[in-house]
């Protein structure tokens, strides 16, 4: 078993179960791409078992902190079945759920969602990169699927070396499912949709945006970076007459107008704009619309920490040009999934978002990602999605 020494006082961070050793804290130790480690502190003392990523700046994941445990096909299959388990205890009320979601279930680099009767897995790392067969087979063998298909498409194997994989890695046939969560029913491409197919961590701040509408009366309601109109169709649900999507993407806003008519709701009452967000909310603004409730979900602005100071410049201004856009009494949505900006920090950026649109609003809820998307006491830096819902005054 290969070694991997850290610099003394650089322990810390595995002494508190956190899983990540950036490259600056090792001293010495080499190991081939995913291998299993033996994690030493400056003095010899035992940290973890761990992946080496020899080309990321996250040098070492750890796998356990037990030195007593191997990292095996056995450990695999443990660690699989928890998270299937807790899944299960859950009762999310959608036939599209998340089964593994990386540190959070001890499998760094690991993300698993499984649709209907389909797995869509990415391997994200360099360790589940080499385990990759014995997961697959352990994932099938715990859901009792019998197709898995890989979108290990996302910018992050770059980082550590490996090449973007897509594919069927067990069965085949049609990527095209249809979710289900709660009242309304969603088409979902595995193969072409965003990260594995769909944003599943949305799902219950969906399902509140309908009881939103409904509960305060929203008539017209502007959904941004609206991709397939899982919001726009929670409006409509919540009793909303004019919904207008808005979104860069033709074939997403096509399948939003078909999740419109799939649901049952008038076409009339729904509109796709293929546009720019930022420049159709100055012209909206320009042209006198107002609305009763807006979402504002965009992609990720701040993928680390390094890129914060000009993802809040974007986010301030989206968030401004939404709280003028809304009719006093409206109610605005807003998201950040970017890892890079904390939720005091994006509550700050609303804040002053509100100073310089001269808005203020009551902070009626805090969101945050679906709790199959969890975070665990150790590892806070998987709190990605954070949301507020305002009610302009």
């Amino acid at each position: 078993m290969k070694i991997i020494r850290l610099r003394e006082g650089k322990e810390r961070s595995l002494l508190r179960r956190h899983p990540w050793v950036f490259a600056g804290s090792v001293e010495k130790g080499k190991a081939d791409p995913g291998e299993t480690v033996r994690v030493e502190g400056h003095s010899g003392q035992f940290l973890a078992w761990a992946s080496f990523s020899p080309s990321s700046m996250i040098r070492v994941r750890a796998w356990s902190f037990d030195e007593a445990e191997r990292v095996d096909a056995d450990f695999f299959r443990r660690r699989v079945a928890a998270a299937v388990a807790m899944r299960q205890r859950l009762g999310i009320a959608s036939n599209g759920v998340r089964l593994v979601h990386g540190e959070a279930d001890g499998l760094p680099g690991l993300i698993v969602d499984r649709y209907e009767d389909i797995l869509s897995v990415q391997f994200l790392s360099a360790g589940t990169e080499r385990w990759k067969a014995t997961i697959a087979d352990a994932l099938l063998a715990e859901t009792g699927c019998t197709r898995l298909y890989e979108r290990s498409d996302s910018g992050v194997r770059q980082m550590e070396g490996l090449e973007p994989a897509k594919g069927w890695l067990r069965g085949e046939g049609s990527t095209t499912v249809t979710l289900r969560e709660h009242d309304i029913r969603l088409t979902v491409d595995v193969e072409e949709g965003h990260k594995t197919g769909y944003y599943l961590d949305q799902r219950e701040n969906r399902a509140l945006f309908a009881k939103l509408v409904r509960q305060f009366g929203c008539q017209s309601v502007l959904n941004c970076y609206s991709y397939t109109g899982g919001f726009s169709v929670a409006a409509l649900a919540g009793g909303a007459t004019e919904v207008v999507s808005v979104d860069s993407s033709g074939p997403a806003l096509a399948r939003a107008t078909a999740h419109v008519e799939l649901n049952g709701f008038n076409p009339a009452h729904h509109t796709a704009l293929d546009a720019d967000v930022n420049g159709t909310l100055r012209q909206m603004l320009k042209d006198g619309r107002r609305f009763d409730a807006i979402v504002l979900d965009p992609p990720k602005f701040a993928p680390s920490a390094a890129h914060a100071d000009r993802a809040s410049r974007a986010y301030k201004d989206i968030n401004r040009l939404g709280l003028k856009l809304l009719n006093p009494g409206g109610l605005l949505l807003t998201f950040s999934c970017s890892g890079g900006i904390g939720a005091e920090l994006f509550h700050k950026i609303v804040a002053g978002a509100g100073l310089d649109a001269q808005v203020d609003g009551y902070l009626m809820q805090r969101l945050e990602a679906a709790p199959d998307h969890p975070t665990t006491l150790c590892f806070p830096e998987g709190e990605y999605l954070k949301g507020l819902v305002i009610l302009r005054r």
